[in-house]
């Protein structure tokens, strides 16, 4: 029995030197692979990193060009009384002015087409010329009745003090509502307050 014991006790060293190589064996590939999982996170968040600088330059570029280009193309909206007074400050820039139609100012020539009047806000008036046959419906010289103008263009480069629109909105009470007003004998609301006349 004691060579069986003696083979017994053999057979469990052998066993025990086989599962302790195997765990050194372990030992060595676990720590390894935990290296190998360690340089895949440190890669990953430098990726990510590259990304979003790459993004990043591109998105300021975008926005760049973006404001760039609108520096140019930007309308100032003003009323009629300030740009007269500031004429200086508009002189190269495209403006939306905005006032009333002046009574009695509204002209059309034929040859060239065009159509000149006076806006009006405050104390000021602003001679407007519109190289267009076309203007909206709503731009007419209605007796009495207040029409609001707003002109898009700019302020004539030869020192003239008018302004050169290309494009013209008007707006107008509705035709009941001139018929109203006019029933009413109610005069048009910037001249009876003197919102166009200063006075």
């Amino acid at each position: 029995m004691s060579d069986l014991d003696q083979e017994l006790a053999d057979a469990v060293k052998e066993t025990e030197a086989a599962d302790a190589a195997e765990a050194v064996d372990a030992g060595v590939v676990k720590p390894a692979a935990a290296s190998h999982d360690a340089n895949e996170g440190t890669h990953k968040p430098k990726r990510s990193i590259g990304l979003l600088v790459a993004l990043l330059v591109i998105g300021g570029g975008i926005l760049a060009l973006m404001l760039s280009s609108a520096g140019d193309a930007s309308i100032y909206a003003i009323k009629v009384d300030d740009l007269v007074k500031e004429q200086g400050k508009y002189a190269e820039r495209t403006v939306r002015a905005q006032g009333y139609l002046v009574k009695g100012s509204l002209m059309k020539r034929d040859d060239p087409c065009e159509y000149r009047f006076k806006m009006c806000n405050g104390s000021e008036e602003l001679p407007v010329r519109y190289a267009n046959c076309v203007v909206p419906d709503t731009f007419r010289d209605v007796p009495n009745i207040d029409v609001e103008v707003t002109a898009e263009g700019r302020l004539a480069s030869d020192g003239s003090q008018y302004l050169e629109a290309t494009h013209i909105m008007a707006k107008c009470p509705s035709k009941y509502e001139m018929q109203q007003r006019q029933a009413a004998g109610e005069e048009a609301q910037h001249v009876a307050s003197g919102v166009c006349n200063g006075k």
